[in-house]
């Protein structure tokens, strides 16, 4: 029956017409002059949020300029030039047709965007942020890029038929705020679902790529080839998060208790670091909300002591991998926390990347290290994948988890998971 109901969708949505056209302004009628610093000031922040920059910035191009490669299950689509550039930016649009596209994702000229676009979460902006995300947009400088054009295999390259993903997954209202929770709760979600847009790497997809919902909300997916790990309570992690835990790892980088953000998340960490601590404190409060309370450093302590408990019985077998460990890593990952040559020391025992189901995360760690931090106060953590090959690789990995996660199964075919990562880009 869904498939009738599917293709039913589709043959309308390829059939009936599709959305109109926004007639353009006159380059240079929406720049920064007319709009207040408070006005300006407000949407910086709110692309900050939204790390608009992040994507919408090519390796080695111009901020904003587009050109990022985004590798989905469909198809690599490439971000768009979001400067206000009249030829091949966003100069012409108006109001109307920018605040159309992030709620509805319809570009000005009525084609569909993508859902890799995320404006099923930016739907959920305010008016007020929303105009002043445009007016700060609008008041940076032109960039003339002409980014690659996406084409996706038939039938995705049918733009039209992402009507049909709107109207059985996209829902285009505002936030409505819970009149029985908090202020700060209120916040949090809102910048959580809204501008934030967590969902987008840290909830699964189904088949066409729209987030679960229900239980499903925030319990971990995917971005970029790493795993997002959960953000509500979760046995991947050796200690569950909480409110302080999650402000100092989402205000700097770095938890104690959890380790340090890498891959994707250091450049959102990055954007989180320049946003009011009011804004970071209502974030964690959100997402603190959704697990139940916990003893965080008796969870820690025990899961230190089993990881010591493991040393002489879990990795019986493993003596290459251990030489491995103490040649390349135990100078700054010792129990001790080690002497502090590169920044700060995550406890190998409490890092959620070593006791996760599959070994992704870690091994792209291990292979490319750590050369873009959230901050410079983290330092850097160098790679291995020129010093060791994929059996190398592996045995470290290997030894690493039943060292420090000896209650997790232990991984399977690391050597090829290694050489696949060692074909990818370090992001």
């Amino acid at each position: 029956m869904g498939g009738v109901v599917g293709g039913l969708i589709g043959l309308a949505c390829a059939i009936l017409p599709g959305p109109a056209s926004i007639a353009p302004v006159a380059p240079g009628g929406a720049d920064g002059a007319m709009w207040s610093a408070a006005t300006l000031e407000r949407g910086r922040l709110v692309a900050l949020a939204g790390d608009c920059a992040v994507c919408h910035t090519a390796p080695g191009g111009a901020t904003n300029a587009g050109g990022l490669a985004l590798d989905t299950p469909f198809g690599t689509i490439y971000t768009t030039n979001l400067t206000p550039d009249p030829e091949t930016g966003i100069g012409t649009w108006s109001y109307p047709a920018f605040a159309r596209a992030m709620r509805e994702g319809i570009s000005r000229d009525g084609t569909h965007l993508y859902p890799a676009f995320p404006y099923t979460a930016f739907a959920k902006l305010s008016e007020p942020d929303l105009l002043a995300l445009y007016a700060y947009l609008m008041s940076q400088p032109p960039v003339k890029h002409v980014p690659p054009k996406t084409t996706l295999p038939f039938p995705l390259d049918q733009r039209r038929l992402v009507a049909g993903w709107n109207w059985l997954f996209h829902d285009a209202r505002p936030f409505a705020p819970d009149p029985a929770r908090s202020a700060m709760w209120n916040r949090g979600k809102y910048l959580v679902d809204g501008a934030g847009h967590c969902g987008a790497c840290h909830t699964p997809r189904n088949a066409l790529g729209a987030e679960k919902g229900g239980v499903a909300y925030l319990s971990g997916g995917e971005a970029e080839g790493w795993v997002a790990p959960p953000l509500v309570a979760s046995p991947a992690s050796p200690v569950p998060w909480t409110e302080g835990a999650l402000f100092d790892y989402l205000r700097t980088g770095f938890s104690a208790q959890h380790g340090v953000a890498a891959g994707p998340m250091a450049p959102v960490v990055a954007g989180l670091a320049a946003l009011p601590e009011a804004d970071v404190e209502a974030i964690a409060h959100y997402l603190a909300s959704l697990s139940p309370p916990v003893d965080a450093a008796a969870a820690a302590d025990a899961a230190i002591r089993q990881a010591r408990g493991a040393e002489t019985v879990a990795t019986l077998g493993l003596e290459n991998g251990r030489r491995a460990f103490d040649a390349a890593c135990a100078v700054c990952h010792a129990e001790s926390g080690g002497v502090g040559h590169f920044g700060v020391r995550p406890l190998m025992g409490l890092n959620t990347s070593v006791s996760q189901a599959a070994p992704d995360n870690l091994l792209r760690v291990l292979h490319h290290g750590i050369d873009q931090p959230a901050t410079g106060e983290l330092g850097y953590m160098p790679g291995f994948g020129d010093a060791f090959d994929d059996r190398q690789m592996a045995e470290l990995a290997a030894y690493i988890r039943a060292r420090y996660a000896p209650g997790q199964p232990a991984w399977r075919n690391l050597a090829e998971a290694s050489a696949r990562i060692r074909q990818e880009a370090a992001h």
